[in-house]
C-alpha cells in the first residue's frame, strides 16, 4: 500500500481516468472502422481472405446480413474458416441441417473449431457415435471447446477416457473442465481415503490444484470448493477470501459459508448479512442459520419466518427447528407436528426428537418405530435410546445391542452402558476396552469404573527403602482424580483416602469437603474422621450429623459415642438407635451394646 502511495507520488506509476478510458474506447472503435473499410475494398477487389475476415467481423457485430454475402463468397472460394463461420451464421438463422453440411465441408478442410460445432450438432440430434467422431476430431488438433466437449460426453456415457480429455481442456486454459476435473478427483480422493490413513492425498492435493486454477480464472464453484478445502485445514483467511469471491459472484453456498466463518470469528452482524444474501437467493441453510439467530436473540416470530422459508427452499432442517421452536416454547403439538413432517422427509434427528416427545407423553408404543428409523438412518442418539428403552423393559440383550451401535459411533454414554454390561459378564479385558472409551470421551461415571477395575488389579506396594520415593502415583489413581475434578462423588472420596494414605492431609480434607458438599454423606463421614484426628471434634461432630442424617450408620455411631462420653445419655442412646437400624450389621452390634449400656445407666 506505502509502495504503492509512493508511485503515485513520483508519478511514474500511471494512473487511468475515466477521461482517458473513453479515449480508448473512442479509439477502438475508430481503428476497427478503419479496419473495416480496408477489408471491405480488399474484398470488393477479390481478396478471398478479406471477405472472409470481413464476413466474420459482421457476424460478430450481429448484421447477419451483411455478413452472409461475403462469407458465401469466401467460401465458395475454399476459406474453410468462412464455411465454419457461415454454419455458425445458418444455425443462429436457424437453419441447423444447412448449417451442418456447411460445418462438415470446414471440418473435412481441417478445421477444427467446425469439426467441434458439428459435434454439438451430432449430439443435439441424439447422435452420439456421431458426435464422438467429429469431437474427436477437433479435440486431437488441439481445440480446447472441442476436447472439453468431448470429454462431457465420454463422462456421460461413463467412459474411463473423458479424464484424459478433461485434462487437456483444463491445462489449455478452460475453466470449467478445470473445475470438473478437481470434482472428479475429489471423488477418487474420497473412495481411495477409505483404504486408510494417507490413501487418497495425492488426488485430493490435484483436486485443490485445479480448483485454484477453475478459482482463479472467475469459477465461483470452484471458488467455494477451494474455500472449503482451506478451511477444513483450518487456513480461515485464504478460505474467507474465497468464499467472499465466490460470493460476490453469485453464489449462495459460499455467501452461507462466509457466514459461519463470520460468527465463528465473532462477527454475528456481519455473519447475518451474508446468511440473508444467501438466503434471498434461496439457500436453505443460511435461512436455517438467519432462524437460529433470532431464534437465539428471543425474536422467535422472525425465527419462526425464516424456518418456513428454509423449508420453502426445500431445506426439511426448517421443520425440525420450527419443531424445536415451538418444544421450546412448551407449544407441544405444534411442535410434533412439525417433527413428523421433518421425519417423513428422512430427517433422522427429527425422527429421535419426535420419538423422545411420544415417550415424554407416555405413548411407547408410537415411539419406538420412530426410534428405530432414526437409528436405521444413522442416529447415534436414537441408537442409544433404545438401548435404553429396551433396558427399562429388562431386554438386555437387546439394549446391548443398540448400545453396542451407539458406542461404535462414538457415542460415550452408550459404550459406559456396554462397558458395565461387559463388567456384569465377567469379560473385563473388553470391558476396560469400552471403559477407557467412554471416560476419553469425558464420562466421569466411566473414568470412575475403569479407575476402581485397574484398583483391583493393583498389586500391594512394597515396603520404601530409605530415600526412596514414598509414592509414584498409578495409572488408576490419574483416572480417579479425573472422575473427581468432573464432580464425582465416589471418585472424590477414593482420591481423598489415597491422599490420606500417603499422610497428605490437606488434600485429603479438600476432596473429602467437596464430596460432602455435594451431598456424599461417605465424604462427610470420613471427613469427620480426619477433623477428629486433627483435634477438631466439634466440626468433625456437624459432619458426622449430616452423614448420619442421609442415612450413614458408621456416623450415627460415632455421634453415639460422643455423646456418651461428654454425658450426653439420652442423645447418645437416641443416635445409638439410629447407627442400630442404619446399619451395617457389624455397626448395628456395637450400637446395640452402646444402647444398652446407655439405657442401663439412665436407669440406674
Amino acid at each position: 500500500m506505502g509502495d504503492k502511495a509512493n508511485l503515485f507520488g513520483t508519478g511514474r506509476f500511471a494512473q487511468s481516468s475515466g477521461r482517458e478510458e473513453t479515449g480508448d474506447e473512442a479509439q477502438e472503435a475508430a481503428d476497427e472502422a478503419a479496419e473495416e473499410v480496408r477489408q471491405r475494398l480488399a474484398a470488393e477487389a477479390g481478396d478471398v481472405e478479406a471477405m472472409s475476415v470481413l464476413g466474420a467481423m459482421l457476424l460478430r457485430r450481429g448484421d447477419l446480413d451483411g455478413a452472409e454475402s461475403h462469407l458465401r463468397a469466401a467460401t465458395a472460394a475454399g476459406d474453410r474458416a468462412a464455411a465454419n463461420n457461415l454454419g455458425v451464421l445458418l444455425h443462429q438463422r436457424g437453419y441447423a441441417d444447412e448449417a451442418a453440411g456447411w460445418w462438415r465441408i470446414a471440418a473435412v478442410a481441417g478445421s477444427a473449431p467446425a469439426a467441434h460445432a458439428l459435434g454439438r450438432h451430432y449430439r443435439e440430434r441424439g447422435d452420439e457415435p456421431a458426435a464422438e467422431y467429429w469431437l474427436r476430431q477437433s479435440a486431437e488438433q488441439g481445440h480446447v471447446l472441442g476436447a472439453y466437449a468431448l470429454a462431457d460426453l465420454l463422462e456421460h456415457r461413463g467412459d474411463a477416457g473423458a479424464e484424459k480429455w478433461m485434462r487437456a481442456a483444463a491445462e489449455r486454459g478452460h475453466r470449467e473442465a478445470a473445475y470438473r476435473l478437481a470434482r472428479t478427483l475429489d471423488r477418487r480422493s474420497a473412495r481411495e481415503s477409505c483404504g486408510g490413513e494417507g490413501a487418497g492425498a495425492g488426488a485430493a492435493e490435484e483436486a485443490e490444484q485445479w480448483y485454484r486454477q477453475a478459482a482463479a480464472r472467475g469459477h465461483r464453484r470452484a471458488a467455494l470448493h477451494l474455500g472449503a478445502i482451506l478451511e477444513k485445514r483450518g487456513e480461515l483467511k485464504e478460505a474467507g477470501r474465497w468464499y467472499l469471491t465466490s460470493a460476490k459472484d453469485g453464489e449462495p453456498r459460499a455467501a452461507c459459508a462466509l457466514g459461519f466463518l463470520l460468527r465463528d470469528a465473532g462477527d454475528s452482524e456481519s455473519a447475518a448479512v451474508w446468511w440473508l444474501r444467501a438466503a434471498q437467493d434461496g439457500d436453505g441453510n443460511a435461512a436455517n442459520a438467519l432462524g437460529a439467530l433470532h431464534a437465539e436473540r428471543g425474536e422467535t416470530q422472525t425465527a419462526e419466518r425464516w424456518y418456513r422459508a428454509a423449508m420453502d427452499a426445500g431445506d426439511d432442517n426448517g421443520a425440525y427447528n420450527l419443531g424445536l421452536l415451538y418444544a421450546e416454547q412448551g407449544r407441544t403439538a405444534q411442535a410434533e407436528q412439525w417433527y413428523r413432517r421433518a421425519a417423513y422427509a428422512g430427517h433422522r434427528e427429527a425422527a429421535n426428537a419426535l420419538a423422545i416427545l411420544l415417550l415424554t407423553s407416555g405413548d411407547e408404543t408410537g415411539a419406538e418405530p420412530w426410534f428405530s428409523k432414526a437409528a436405521e438412518a444413522g442416529s447415534v442418539d436414537a441408537a442409544f435410546n433404545l438401548g435404553i428403552l429396551h433396558a427399562g423393559r429388562g431386554e438386555d440383550r437387546a439394549a446391548l445391542r443398540w448400545y453396542e451401535q451407539a458406542a461404535a459411533a462414538g457415542h460415550t454414554e452408550a459404550a459406559l452402558q456396554v462397558g458395565m454390561a461387559l463388567l456384569r459378564g465377567g469379560d473385563e479385558p473388553e470391558a476396560e476396552r469400552f471403559l477407557r472409551c467412554a471416560a476419553g470421551g469425558g464420562s466421569a461415571e466411566a473414568a470412575y469404573r475403569l479407575a476402581t477395575l485397574l484398583d483391583a488389579r493393583r498389586p500391594p506396594e512394597p515396603a520404601h527403602e530409605l530415600g526412596e520415593s514414598a509414592h509414584e502415583k498409578t495409572e488408576c489413581e490419574e483416572w480417579y482424580e479425573r472422575a473427581a475434578s468432573q464432580g464425582h462423588r465416589r471418585a472424590q472420596v477414593r482420591v481423598g483416602m489415597l491422599a490420606a494414605a500417603r499422610g497428605d492431609v490437606v488434600e485429603a480434607a479438600r476432596w473429602y469437603r467437596e464430596a460432602a458438599e455435594a451431598g456424599s454423606r461417605n465424604g462427610a463421614f470420613n471427613l469427620g474422621l480426619l477433623l477428629a484426628r486433627e483435634g477438631s471434634e466439634p466440626e468433625a461432630v456437624v459432619w458426622w450429623r449430616r452423614a448420619a442424617d442421609a442415612g450413614h450408620g458408621r456416623a450415627a455411631l460415632r455421634l453415639a459415642l460422643v455423646c456418651a462420653r461428654r454425658g450426653d445419655l439420652a442423645e447418645g442412646q437416641r443416635w445409638a438407635d439410629r447407627a442400630v437400624t442404619l446399619g451395617p450389621g457389624e455397626v448395628a452390634e456395637r450400637a446395640a451394646r452402646l444402647r444398652d449400656a446407655l439405657r442401663e445407666e439412665l436407669s440406674a
